[in-house]
């Protein structure tokens, strides 16, 4: 292990969790799971028996690690045994098909990959498609893994230290590996974590969107164990309304993580109006938050939902509605530590309520995109970060989103927002979810179009839905024809892959 009196010296891992063991917190509560609780003593131990495993692997510092977990302690004790010992834990859904785990997994050229049992069918097809991986380790194996806990010594690593890699979520069809530092997660934690939730060590999370994520990794690890709080974990994908509200009824979480499509479910289904009585604040991201389901969640459970926006490539939210200053509707306002910029193509500054691309810059900002070159020189120039979202700003500085750079639609020299039409369907009663796309008509001219989710016991009438839109939206932007769906595709994060519904 090299030496460091280096003052950028920093271990993600030992700061998370070791630091609050040494400060007298050992006995804090620091995971719930399946009814049982682990203190941060029993994580400090869990991960420094990873650690000792995947050193008796001959894991090396700046070797990577691929996870197909699903969120469970175990998934706690490897991302953090990895880069204790300064290794670079590669985080990939854990539900997509074997072919597909194989391909990011071999993009990673990780020689250890680290499964949960429940995804062990996929392994064949996972090792075919990354040749290079040489050892597995399943949790139905975890105690052999893990039995010789006494070479856990963290590995002297800084701030700008290569720290975890997480895979783009996407929605384009077309992953990446965004390259984070260790740092990265504290700029989080010392951003929106404090100057916007408020979280102290009093604070239980609950996050229905999953670790692998940039999303799901603050809500239910980094930002609870950096606060010293408590977080709870199921590992059930994908959950259903009865699951989530069994959990926030057992489990009292304070902080409550969602995504929009998920929080139309929860205010559409027959659970009690106090199931969320014990949430302080509710969370939303990965989608533009309506303004209809914001309002409908707050007279259905009396919860403010904060929306935000963040990235992958930004880690968490950047910007976003606050306990003090939220408009339903917007993304709010940047986050303090992150400064906001809405270009033209050109690159310059647009004027407030005009359109354009948002830019971000803060200390989160990833490193890169691995093996990416052409696509990270694209997306981060110098101290600033391309979101690929549309914006606008208005006088006041609130951020509306509109949709992708590569959603919008052209419509008769106009641009259509998505999201924007979308968000008008949905105030609609008889509509749960709705997406819209551009289709080209027997003329060649490109018309929105909509795939429509009805609400429970609803029937939606496509001449009502046009009459409605007649009144709310100009002509150009209204749907042409509405496709009645059953579901929407969508990542495991709760984001619409408009690709696949205009591919059909």
């Amino acid at each position: 292990m090299q030496a460091s009196t280096d003052d950028r010296a920093f271990n993600l891992s030992t700061w998370l969790v070791d630091r609050h063991v040494t400060e007298g917190r050992g006995d804090v509560v620091a995971v719930r799971t399946g009814g049982r609780s682990h203190t941060y003593a029993d994580v400090r131990e869990q991960v420094e028996r990873v650690a000792t495993g995947l050193r008796a692997l001959g894991v090396r510092p700046e070797e990577r690690v691929a996870m197909a977990m699903l969120d469970s302690m175990e998934f706690v004790a490897t991302f953090l045994g990895a880069m204790k010992i300064g290794a670079i834990p590669v985080l990939t859904n854990p539900l997509l098909p074997g072919r597909d785990l194989g391909v990011i997994i071999a993009d990673s050229r990780a020689r250890v990959l680290v499964i949960s049992q429940e995804r062990i069918a996929s392994l064949d097809e996972i090792r075919a498609g990354a040749p290079e991986v040489t050892d597995v380790v399943s949790t139905e194996a975890w105690d052999a893994f893990t039995a010789d806990g006494n070479d856990g010594a963290p590995y002297d690593t800084w701030f700008d230290s290569p720290g975890f890699w997480l895979c783009t979520s996407g929605t384009t069809g077309r992953p990446k590996l965004a390259m984070h530092t260790h740092g990265d997660v504290k700029a989080t934690y010392d951003t929106y974590a404090t100057q916007v939730l408020g979280i102290t060590a009093e604070d239980r999370c609950f996050s229905v969107g999953p670790m692998f994520h940039a999303y799901g990794l603050g809500n239910s690890l980094t930002f609870p164990f950096a606060a010293g709080a408590s977080t709870v974990l199921e590992p059930t994908r994908p959950p259903t309304p009865q699951l989530v509200a069994d959990i926030v009824t057992t489990e009292q979480p304070t902080l409550f993580f969602c995504i929009p499509t998920f929080l139309a479910a929860l205010t559409n289904s027959e659970l009690p109006d106090d199931t969320f009585a014990s949430v302080r604040y509710g969370v939303s991201a990965a989608e533009s938050l309506p303004a209809e389901t914001f309002t409908r969640f707050l007279e259905r459970f009396g919860v403010t939902i904060l929306d935000g926006i963040g990235s992958t490539e930004l880690l968490h939210i950047f910007v976003s509605n606050r306990p003090d200053a939220h408009r339903p509707g917007t993304s709010g306002l940047p986050v303090p530590g992150y400064d906001a910029r809405i270009v033209d193509p050109d690159g310059n500054d647009v004027a407030d309520d005009e359109p354009g691309q948002l830019m971000m810059r803060g200390e989160s900002s990833a490193s890169g995109y691995w093996c990416r070159s052409e696509q990270s020189r694209a997306t981060f120039e110098g101290e600033w970060t391309r979101t690929g979202d549309l914006y606008t700003r208005s006088h006041d500085g609130y951020f509306t989103y509109l949709g992708r750079a590569d959603d919008m639609l052209r419509v008769g020299g106009e641009w259509v927002s998505p999201a924007e039409v979308e968000s008008t369907l949905i105030e609609h009663s008889a509509v749960l979810e709705a997406a819209v796309v551009g289709e080209r008509d027997a003329d060649d001219i490109l018309r929105p179009i909509a795939f429509v989710i009805p609400a429970p016991e609803a029937a939606v009438d496509g001449d009502e839905l046009t009459a409605w839109c007649r009144d709310r939206l100009a002509g150009y932007k209204r749907p042409k024809r509405y496709e009645i769906v059953d579901e929407l595709p969508k990542t495991a994060t709760g984001k619409i892959q408009r690709y696949k519904l205009r591919t059909g």
